[in-house]
Order: C-alpha cells, then structure tokens, then sequence
C-alpha cells in the first residue's frame, strides 16, 4: 500500500496498531511526544511487552516505520491519545486529543484524513473536533471514528481478529479508512457515522461494567445473608439465559473504569444504572480491605504490616497497571494511619507502589495474610511456596487449601 499514514501516540493502542499496519506494508510515521519513548523504539526495543510484539517489531523494522517526535505531512492520521475524564464533572477530558489535532492540522495536505481511534463519548468529534478545523480554515480535512477494540495480553490476535467500526461523514472516507484497517483486520469492519461509532464504543465497555457490578453487588449480598456467592452463581449459570460474570476486587484497566463516565458526565440523569454500576465497583477495593480486617479479627491478627496483596496489575498475566484495584486500594491506604502492607507482582519489576516486593519467596516470609488480587498463571505455578497463609482469593482462582493454608473468598 502506498498510503503514509502517521500514527499519532505510541502507547498501548497506538504502537501496536502503528506496528502492525507497518508488518502489513504501509508506510508509518510513528509520532509521540515522549522522547524516552521514540528514542527507546529507535533503539530496537519496545517500551512495553506483550505476547507476539517482538514479532511484529521485527516485521515492521524494514524500512515500513519511522519513529519520531515530529508529525508528518501526509494525507492519512491515526490519532491514539490518552482521553481521560475530569474526576469532578465525569466529563472527558480532551486536553490530549485537542494538542494532537492541533498538531496535525498545522501540516497535513489537502483532504487528508484524520482518524481519531482514542475512545471518545458521544458527540465529542462534533463538539471538539470539528470545530477546530474550522476555526483553522480546514474545511477540506475528512474526520473518521474507528475506537480500538482490543484486551491487553491478547492485543495482536485481536487486533487481526476482532471486528471493527468506522464512523465517518461520507461513505467515501468511510471506505479509504476501511481500506486501511482492512490491511491486516481479518473481521468484519463496519462502516458507520461518526456519532454511531463513538457511542458504540462506550456503550460496549459500559455494557461489561454494568455486568461486572451485579456480580459485584451480588458478592456483597451473598456476604451480608451468609451465602455462598460463587454456588450461587454456579447454580443460577445453568438457566439456559442466566450468564452472570465471577466477582472481583474491582475494575482496572484504561477502558471499563473510564469510558462508562463519559455518559455519565455528559448526560446523568439518564445514565443513572451506568452511575450505580461505577459506584459499585470503584467500591470493591474499599470492601476487600473491609474483609481483610474482619478476617484479621477473626483469627487475633494486628499487624496490618503482615497483610500481603498479589498482583498489582489489573488483570492477569500483564504487567499493565493503569486503575488497577490495588493500587485502588494501596491509595486508600496511604490516607490512614495504620502501617503499610506488602504487595508483590511477579510481572511489574518497576516499583509503583510502598511496600512493593522485588520477589516471591520474601513477600511470603513477611506475611501471615496473602490476599489475591490478580490470577496471574505464576501464583498456582508456585503454590506450593505458599504456607501456613490465610488467604484472601478476591478471584476464585480454585487454589486448593494445601500446606497448612486457609482459604478464603470474598
């Protein structure tokens, strides 16, 4: 494909789908601000892992990618930035998407297109977007949707896999951008408006947080009556239209936590299940460390010190961080006056949080409580290191209680 496009932002969407539109033949200007970032890829070395990147770094390393702090004069933009949301409003926050954009117009050609993959709430391309190419006298610039639909520890299959939605103002852009993404996208591409593809995409991710709340809210119920929430579960599964999701200590990760917001911030009395949903499960790491002190009480523990959480990431077998539950929880924490616990990722060796372990067999020596945060394959692969431990499993891993230890659930 002759087509340069410039992938703006090189983080957790943007450089893998930079990468793999260069495996696939397509010349890429890969733009980010982040000098660390740009002189770390042009070294030969990814700045992130994830099963079957090295793959396609090397693929891409031949001649098909640029990686650079400068943004190119080209007629096609993908652009990847962070759209986080205001705390206070809910409403999302469009610092990021506005500086690129700015930055793209300043030297795009004629009629190029802009493609904004970032997930935005509804209306935001109309509202933010739109306006600036005309307040710069780009009219003649075509604006595209197409959100990322990927899960961290399985991005590349995905992203050959999944199907893919594509907002655009015409059939025409819709069509060149489908042309794009049809490179290496193996599933259907649906071609959209713009609107219809940015509600899409947060409906999807509000849609799994409203789901993961009920089992949530059904865990704390289970608790209150005495129950068994996870025989609950197991039992209520077996309607043939019954497909409720297992519990946990919360939702981490840069899609779930967030995009549900932006409808909330946007439009609130309407969205008030989807508020309800978010408050449930922003709630979990504050319960689990309720569970924790109950169950210290319960076997005459006082020493908060000797409390250990596994896993830090958000889910397991990744090492990404972003809104992961335990630091959640670690942030709760740090507001009191009782001291600190241990925490322990066997995939983040950079430290993020006070009281993190470089290693397994340490964290273990200083704990009497081992609660599980994250199924990382690791911890069953080593269980047998685990003993003579109360253990807290947040995510019903199916650890059995050997070795002197107990098992607990939420």
């Amino acid at each position: 494909m002759n087509t340069q496009v410039n992938v703006v932002g090189l983080g957790y969407i943007g450089l893998p789908t930079a990468l793999m539109l260069a495996a696939h033949r397509v010349n890429i200007v890969g733009t980010d601000c982040n000098e660390h970032i740009v002189e770390t890829l042009r070294r030969g070395s990814l700045t992130f892992t994830e099963p079957g990147m090295e793959q396609l770094f090397r693929a891409a390393h031949d001649g098909q990618i640029l990686f650079t702090t400068e943004y190119a004069k080209t007629d096609f933009y993908i652009i990847s930035v962070p759209t986080p949301y205001h705390k206070e409003t809910k409403k999302i926050n469009t610092g990021y998407l506005r500086s690129a954009v700015e930055s793209v117009l300043a030297v795009c050609e004629k009629d190029a297109v802009v493609v904004i993959e970032s997930t935005v709430s509804p209306g935001t391309i109309d509202r933010c977007v739109r306006p600036m190419l005309m307040k710069h006298g780009r009219g003649d610039v075509r604006l595209a949707h197409a959100p990322e639909r990927i899960l961290p520890g399985n991005m590349i299959r995905e992203m050959v896999r999944n199907d893919r939605t594509i907002g655009a103002d015409s059939a025409d852009v819709g069509e060149r951008v489908k042309a794009i993404y049809a490179s290496f996208c193996q599933g259907e591409i649906v071609v959209t408006d713009i609107r219809t593809a940015e509600m899409t995409k947060v409906v999807e991710n509000a849609y799994r947080d409203v789901n993961i709340a009920f089992a949530n809210e059904l865990t704390k119920i289970c608790r209150a009556g005495g129950m068994d929430v996870h025989e609950i579960i197991r039992i209520a599964n077996r309607h043939p239209r019954v497909n409720i999701l297992e519990p946990g200590p919360g939702v981490g990760g840069h899609c779930i936590p967030v995009d549900p917001w932006f409808l909330v911030g946007d439009i609130p009395e309407e969205a008030r299940l989807i508020r309800r949903a978010r408050d449930i499960n922003d709630s979990m790491p504050r319960f689990v460390l309720e569970r924790v002190r109950a169950i210290m009480r319960e076997h005459g523990l006082t020493d908060f010190s000797h409390v250990g959480f596994y896993g830090i990431a958000y889910k397991e077998n990744v090492n990404d961080t972003r809104e992961s539950p335990t630091l959640q929880l670690m942030e709760q924490l740090a507001q009191g006056q009782e001291p600190l616990p241990k925490s322990y990722d066997p995939l983040c060796g950079r430290v993020v949080c006070a009281g993190q372990c470089n290693a397994f067999e340490p964290f273990l020596e200083a704990i009497d409580v081992l609660v599980v945060m994250v199924a990382h394959s690791h911890l069953k692969e080593n269980w047998d290191k685990v003993r003579n431990k109360f253990v807290l499993d947040t995510r019903h891993c199916g650890l059995e209680p050997s070795c002197g230890n107990t098992i607990i659930y939420l």
